[in-house]
Formats: structure tokens, sequence, C-alpha cells
């Protein structure tokens, strides 16, 4: 599949991207303002105090406090307000919404493939909906890879053996340029895709184009069932392990008296390295399946965790206490 053009200065596609373009121009103007008079002083004072000219070089002024306050002082402040919008954007930019749709992202040489929450999967194409906040969990099955977005201002690195995130709201419609920007290899000029942004009711009727029986939680289920994790993690097992219903997000008390939440990370590493980080009050039997599944099952494991939180939410009346994981 052909590569989306980039263009010098991509289209933006989201509020985000244009807040980005904002503060990128206006601090594009404070260096012009602050550097174009100090360039226009070198060349005048170059050219009327070169050697030989006629100009007056008697008593030079060699102190001036209040010259010297302005020109440290004002662009110290100009470019501090720029250091503060910077900060607010990027500190925005790693807090995500709570209702956000949760695609995966997978990367290998030279591809990105794509797995929505239905069980839809594409490659090197992201088709999400417009006006609805979407959080990519993405990881590689090789070498660094870097997920970028040029209409969207955004761009994350992609690390095997970690989980990263990238959230964002795109908010106008339209195809546009996927990329990775990392060098990963000798196609990596040729790793991307397309990029599409819908309206929810086209994005709606793209998901229905697909023949898909499960969906991604679905698959981990069955997934979780063959891999005999049942057995010991299911409702009605009879081997001592912790529960899995309502772990997702919650904190997670460890028998080396730590305490971690229970994310994507801590799931993925739970099942390739289950003796890391045991949960208190068991013993750490659990069989590493390393080398067994790779990071497409293992996405569809963490889909199926994280909707046993769903589940466990629902099932409880309202006002009910739920008891906490072991």
């Amino acid at each position: 599949m052909a590569l989306a053009p980039v263009e010098l200065w991509p289209a933006s596609a989201s509020a985000y991207a244009r807040e980005i373009d904002r503060l990128i121009w206006s601090y594009t103007g404070l260096i012009l303002f602050l550097a174009v008079p100090i360039i226009a002083c070198l060349v005048v004072f170059a050219i009327r105090y070169r050697r030989g000219s006629d100009a007056d070089r008697s008593n030079p002024p060699v102190h001036g406090l209040r010259l010297e306050l302005a020109w440290t002082g004002l662009p110290f402040l100009a470019t501090l307000v720029f250091y503060f919008w910077a900060a607010d954007l990027y500190s925005r930019q790693w807090v995500p919404p709570k209702d956000t749709l949760d695609i995966a992202i997978v990367a290998e040489q030279w591809m990105f493939k794509a797995e929505h929450p239905g069980g839809q999967r594409e490659i090197d194409e992201l088709h999400v909906p417009a006006g609805r906040p979407v959080r990519l969990v993405m990881t590689s099955q090789d070498v660094i890879h870097s997920f970028y977005l040029p209409a969207l201002r955004l761009k994350q690195d992609v690390l095997p053996g970690r989980y990263t995130t990238l959230w964002f709201e795109a908010d106008t419609p339209g195809t546009y340029a996927l990329r990775c920007a990392e060098y990963c290899g000798s196609e990596h000029s040729a790793m991307g895709g397309r990029f599409v942004v819908l309206s929810p009711k086209d994005y709606a009727a793209w998901l229905a184009t697909f023949s898909v029986d499960r969906t991604l939680a679905q698959e981990g289920e069955a997934l979780f069932r063959r891999l005999g994790c049942s057995g010991c993690h299911g409702a009605r097992s009879v081997a001592r392990a912790p529960s899995l219903a309502g772990i997702s997000g919650k904190p997670q008390p460890l028998a080396d008296g730590s305490i971690v939440i229970a994310d994507e990370q801590y799931v993925r590493d739970s099942i390739l390295q289950p003796k890391r980080q045991v949960v208190a009050g068991f013993a750490p039997i659990m069989p590493s399946f390393e080398g067994q599944i790779g990071e497409e099952d293992l996405v569809r494991l963490v889909a199926y965790v994280k909707s046993l939180a769903d589940a466990s939410a629902e099932a409880a009346p309202p006002g009910a206490a739920v008891e906490p994981p072991r």
C-alpha cells in the first residue's frame, strides 16, 4: 500500500494540533522579535564603527544598568510564558479522560497492526471516530518503532517488552499520514500508512463491514481457557490463586509490601514473569508463558482481564461493597 504523503506543514486534525501550531508560530515570532533587532544592530555597528570610519569614539559608555536589565529580564519573562504554555500542553497530553476508546497497536518490521475492541483488525491503517477520545496501547514485537501522526502533532515510541500509550481526540474527518519515526531497519522508510478520521456514523458503518465472530475480550477469554488459566484464576476454580475480577486499574498489594496499579503492563508482566510481582498472600507457583504466546495474544488476554473489571462492576448492585481482589 502506498504511503500517504506528508506535507511540509501537514493539515491539523485536532484542537491539540492547532494549539501546538499556535505555540510554534508564536515562539517563532518571539525569536524573530528578539533576534532581528540584534542582527540589525550588528550590521549597523559593523558599518558605522568599522576601522577607518570617522565615527566619534570619545567617552564610550561602559555601563548601563537599565539597558542590561531590559535585555536580560524581558526576554527571560517572555520565554517563561512559553515554558508554562508548553508544560501545560505536555501535561494535558499525558492525562487521558476516562471514557477513551482503547485500540491496541502492535508494531513489527515493517508494519503497524491495529486491533479494535470489537475484534476488527487492520494493518498500516488506523480508523478512528471524530469527536471521541482514543487511547492507543502500543507494543513492539521486535525493535523500537515510533508511532507518528503528523496531523495530530503526536509521536510516541513503541518499545519491545513494554506498553506505551498515546491518546488524542481528532475532530476533522479526513485521511492523513501515519509514519514510523524511529529508524527500525532496512524498510523503515516504507513503514507507515493511513490515519483515517471518520464521523461517528461512518465509523460505525466501517466497523460493520468486518465479519467478526468475537470481540477482542472474547478472543482473550477463549485463549485464557485454552492455556489453562481458568483452572486457577476462574471463578469456579478450586486452586487458590488471585482473583482477576475487578483488578484492572486498581491497586494491587504485593508480597514484598509494595503496591502496584494493575494496568496493561502489570497484566502482561504477570503472564510472562509471574514471579516478579507476586500478589500478597499467594505463593510464587504460577508458570511463565514467555516464549509460548506472542504480543497479539497478550493483547487479547489483557483485553479479557480488563473486561472482567467491567463485568464485576455491572454485577454488583448499586451501593453494594465489592470485596477487593487478593
